[in-house]
């Protein structure tokens, strides 16, 4: 069962977070979790899990970030990218269901050729980790980018986050309930 938060504490977002228990040990939440929180995101080469973005010389910054890190347990890579890529799907249809036109490209999304989001999925020897961020303001970002607040218009940043949360715990649960109601053949 997927365990959800929304944390009122302003966190900035500096890759290192991305790391095995880190929500256990900061949240108290043992097993698969999903944590949410809004902040200043400023990830240096130095922390990048991505290795295309270090090759491409590519640090992410967005002056403030709707951030989703999730860990899941007894998953492996593959399907972790699966599940980060559902959850990218989520997002797209909780900005679609406020009329807002938006493109997947793989685990990115776009409005109007403006990269809303960033997203990874890496694998620790425990578990799968997900980092997704959202920019609520562009302002500052090192690529043509849009935000939630400052782009899209969308001002309560809680009650989406809340949204995508639930709806991402919810498939997940119900994934693997589906996967107990069919017979083997």
């Amino acid at each position: 069962m997927m365990k959800t938060i929304l944390t009122d504490k302003e966190i900035k977002y500096e890759g290192w977070q991305l790391s095995p228990h880190w929500i256990y040990k900061n949240f108290k939440i043992q097993g698969d979790a999903t944590v949410a929180f809004v902040g200043e995101c400023e990830v240096k080469l130095s922390e990048m899990v991505d290795i295309e973005d270090v090759i491409n010389d590519e640090p992410i910054y967005s002056k403030l970030m709707l951030s989703f890190i999730s860990e899941q347990f007894n998953v492996d890579l593959v399907e972790g990218v699966f599940r980060q890529r559902l959850l990218i799907c989520i997002i797209k249809e909780a900005l679609e269901k406020r009329g807002i036109k938006v493109v997947r490209n793989g685990d990115d999304l776009f409005v109007n050729n403006k990269k809303l989001t960033v997203s990874i999925a890496t694998k620790s020897l425990t578990s799968i980790l997900i980092h997704t961020g959202i920019n609520i303001d562009s302002q500052g970002a090192p690529v043509s980018a849009c935000g939630l607040k400052s782009d899209l218009g969308i001002a309560d940043i809680k009650d989406f986050a809340i949204e995508v949360l639930t709806k991402y715990a919810d498939e997940l649960d119900d994934i693997v309930l589906a996967s107990t109601k069919v017979r083997g053949v």
